[in-house]
């Protein structure tokens, strides 16, 4: 079992193989408008997180779906990955997981059964640990490794916290530091030294239960976790819901110190370049900005953080929640302000 390299298996790994943004958005356009009850508070319509269903007053049920290849060799760790990535959107949108549903396709040719037995026990591990059971699922045979989850969650209508709700003024912080894209590049190429690995494998399974106390505070205004788009990407989407514009920070931007040293090498992914060509031009970097930091802003991030747009007044409660659940407070990166939906980094 220890002479399986999953990632051999993968064109890209992680959040990194999911559809550019422009070549999904043209996939999408051609999808008949379908039945929008008013039950319905969140579908399609922003590119949210999740969905959001009303069945009352003070209940709605948040239902998501996410599964990709892997991003690391290890199936305990994979798995782990996936989970945490998964239920990561039920967060985003404020709401308290309940059960997941297990997503599996796997190579039956090539992988050992035992091989698959981790990689669904290390999802279950996390699921244990959000406090949920692992309630069935769907498996195939396919050729390449997949795995994921199907998350439902609950939250109270009045606490769903969208792509849609940012204002102008508001504090952008980011509860995860960035370049886990870069890093399982580096991980492919045999660049990822053990600590750094650790470093990789310590973020990606970092629950963003903090989504769910958020959602419970006036001054947070919207929010949605980064994962495959990258920061500039996600921020984009907030940005074009709220009708604002974006300022980033590039000297508060956290980024993992070994995928820092990766970037600035010249390491990244197929994805961050897909990312650009979908949304550059709606981002402006400086005039003398180096290569490895537009890399960097569009990185595809696995199980990255929560995006968070709040009141200035709020930063404490924020801070206090993101610490409280994940031992480490988020990083203030930038502002909205009233403009044309866009951002810029300064």
């Amino acid at each position: 079992m220890s002479d399986i390299r999953l990632t051999q298996f993968s064109h890209g790994g992680g959040c990194g193989c999911k559809i550019a943004p422009a070549l999904l958005s043209r996939m999408l356009s051609a999808m008949p408008p379908g039945l929008v009850p008013p039950e319905l508070l969140v579908g399609t319509e922003h590119a949210d997180d999740a969905a959001v269903y009303r069945l009352n007053d003070r209940q709605a049920v948040v239902a998501t779906t996410d599964f990709f290849t892997p991003i690391v060799d290890d199936p305990f760790d994979f798995g782990r990955i996936a989970a945490t990535n998964a239920l990561s959107d039920v967060y985003a949108m404020g709401g308290q997981p309940i059960l997941a549903l297990a997503i599996v396709g796997m190579p039956i040719d090539k992988l050992p059964p035992e091989v698959i037995g981790r990689i669904l026990e290390g999802g279950a591990s996390v699921c244990r640990e959000a406090g949920i059971p692992v309630a069935g699922g769907h498996s195939i045979d396919v050729l390449e490794p997949i795995y994921g989850l199907v998350g439902l969650g609950v939250v109270d209508p009045a606490e769903v916290k969208t792509n849609a709700g940012a204002r102008a003024g508001d504090t952008l912080i980011l509860s995860k530091p960035l370049g886990i894209g870069v890093l399982s590049a580096g991980l492919k190429k045999g660049q990822l030294a053990g600590a750094d690995y650790a470093e990789m494998l310590r973020w990606t399974t970092t629950l963003n239960r903090a989504g769910a106390r958020l959602a419970k505070l006036p001054g947070v205004h919207a929010m949605t976790d980064v994962t495959g788009f990258g920061l500039a990407g996600h921020l984009l989407e907030i940005c074009r819901a709220s009708g604002l514009r974006a300022t980033l920070d590039a000297a508060r931007l956290p980024f993992i110190d070994a995928a820092l040293a990766l970037a600035k090498a010249g390491v990244a992914t197929g994805a961050s370049t897909r990312n650009w060509a979908s949304y550059g031009e709606s981002v402006a970097l400086p005039g003398d900005a180096p290569e490895w930091l537009q890399k960097l802003v569009t990185d595809p991030q696995t199980s990255g953080g929560l995006l968070i747009a709040c009141d200035p007044a709020a930063e404490a409660e924020v801070q206090a929640a993101i610490r409280e659940t994940q031992g480490n407070e988020g990083w203030i990166v930038g502002r909205l302000e009233a403009g044309a939906p866009g951002v810029a980094v300064a």
